[in-house]
């Protein structure tokens, strides 16, 4: 018989040996823990602000209402929104308004009316007549009585008493050619007042409309023949049109605004703020705005902090009690931020961030890193591979950042949103390392 090796004895046992470490192999890289795949962030040094962010829109700096003086005809402007304009230009053109129309019951009215003044005029004429009358004969007396005196005939009481009634007459004729005057002014009065109803009263009775009977544009001869006067209403300073409020020729009222003339070089952001937050912006502070979008960037500081508060219900339909805040744009900047492509004007919208307090060398770390752990933060610290709890302690902290007083150094890299994943000590691979 062929007795067999010791290698062929064992090679069985071999055999079940190698299949149970492979297996066994297998099943520790099946059930491993395998590194979590995280973001991580780096610890770094800067500066600290602490800001609040609203929106607002901006306006111009220094607006003015140009209005009418006095009631008039306006003819119809030749100004655009948008138009520049400067100082001195005319912006419109004002006329006196056409009086009223009349109708026949009016006009019977002042026809009488002028009949009366025609009469009273004649009265005071013929008064006048009677006192220049009165007066000569007043005159004779007082030239007879002073040869009479000087023969010796009469007293000179007599003399003194024609010579007075002389005077007396004088002043009565005085009286009487004033009388006149009162009565040929009402006269013209009258007459003035009847004149847009004889025009009409001639078309109705020959049923011709003649151009002598049109009513006249304004600017132009009235009925009467008298020429009206223009009122040219100036811009005060150079700047652009705002607002036009009349674009057609109409009749306007003393004090009724025509135009908003502005410069929009100069502007101003006017930014709401929720009154508890108000409490935290001192005038001086620095202000970034910005129309959307980043496109453009400008720089201003808070001028004024109104003390009064309003009411504004939000996107949520609450009730909010906000507060203005001023900001004055920086001259410089009021300038660049208007590109051709892309002008800023009054009332558009803009986001503001206004900087509260600002501190350099803080050590900062992204709030997206820290995790609540009863009263106090923890961050997870990547080392070798694994991620370690680590307790910090917070000076203060905003949407983006937080300022660490202790507990971490620079340089060092922090897992950001760790979640409920990650644990102390737990295996991780940098996403992207």
């Amino acid at each position: 018989m062929n007795e067999k090796t010791p290698f062929q004895k064992y090679r069985r046992w071999l055999i079940v040996g190698l299949l149970l470490v492979a297996v066994a192999v297998l099943v520790i890289a099946i059930y491993r823990p395998r590194p979590l795949l995280v973001e991580v962030a780096t610890v770094t040094t800067g500066t600290f602000e602490q800001a609040i962010e609203e929106d607002g829109r901006l306006r111009i700096t220094t607006r003015y209402v140009i209005t009418a003086p006095t009631q008039a005809a306006l003819l119809r402007p030749s100004l655009k929104v948008g138009d520049r304009v400067k100082a001195g230009d005319v912006l419109a053109i004002l006329e006196p308004v056409a009086p009223q129309m009349i109708d026949a019951r009016t006009r019977s009215v002042l026809q009488q009316r002028l009949g009366s003044a025609d009469a009273a005029r004649r009265a005071a004429a013929a008064q006048v007549q009677r006192a220049r009358t009165t007066l000569a004969q007043a005159t004779l007396e007082a030239d007879r009585a002073t040869k009479l005196a000087q023969d010796n005939f009469i007293s000179p009481a007599a003399r003194d008493q024609a010579t007075l009634a002389r005077q007396s007459a004088q002043q009565a004729l005085a009286a009487a050619q004033a009388e006149q005057g009162v009565a040929d002014y009402a006269q013209a009065e009258a007459r003035a007042a009847l004149t847009r109803a004889e025009p009409a009263a001639r078309a109705d009775a020959t049923s011709q409309g003649t151009a002598a009977d049109q009513p006249t544009a304004p600017g132009h001869s009235t009925a009467a023949g008298h020429s009206t006067g223009r009122w040219d209403i100036k811009s005060p300073v150079d700047g652009q049109v705002l607002k036009l409020y009349q674009d057609s020729a109409v009749t306007v009222t003393a004090g009724q605004p025509l135009f908003d003339i502005g410069n929009t070089t100069a502007m101003e952001a006017v930014i709401d703020v929720l009154s508890g937050e108000v409490t935290q912006i001192q005038p001086g502070a620095l202000v970034w705005l910005s129309p959307g979008g980043g496109a453009v960037v400008m720089q201003g500081k808070v001028t004024r902090v109104e003390p009064v508060a309003f009411t504004k219900v939000s996107a949520l339909g609450i009730e909010e009690q906000r507060v203005n805040v001023i900001v004055g744009l920086e001259p410089s900047a009021a300038a660049a931020a208007q590109p051709v492509a892309a002008p800023l004007g009054d009332g558009y919208r803009v986001d503001a961030h206004i900087t509260v307090s600002s501190h350099p060398h803080a050590l900062l770390v992204p709030t997206a890193a820290l995790v609540r752990d009863g009263s106090q933060w923890r961050v997870f610290v990547v080392t070798d591979g694994h991620a370690r709890a680590r307790p910090v302690q917070l000076q203060d902290r905003n949407a983006d950042v937080a300022w660490v007083k202790d507990g971490l150094r620079e340089g060092e890299r922090v897992v950001l949103y760790p979640g409920s994943m990650v644990t102390e000590g737990q295996t991780v691979k940098v996403r992207g390392g």
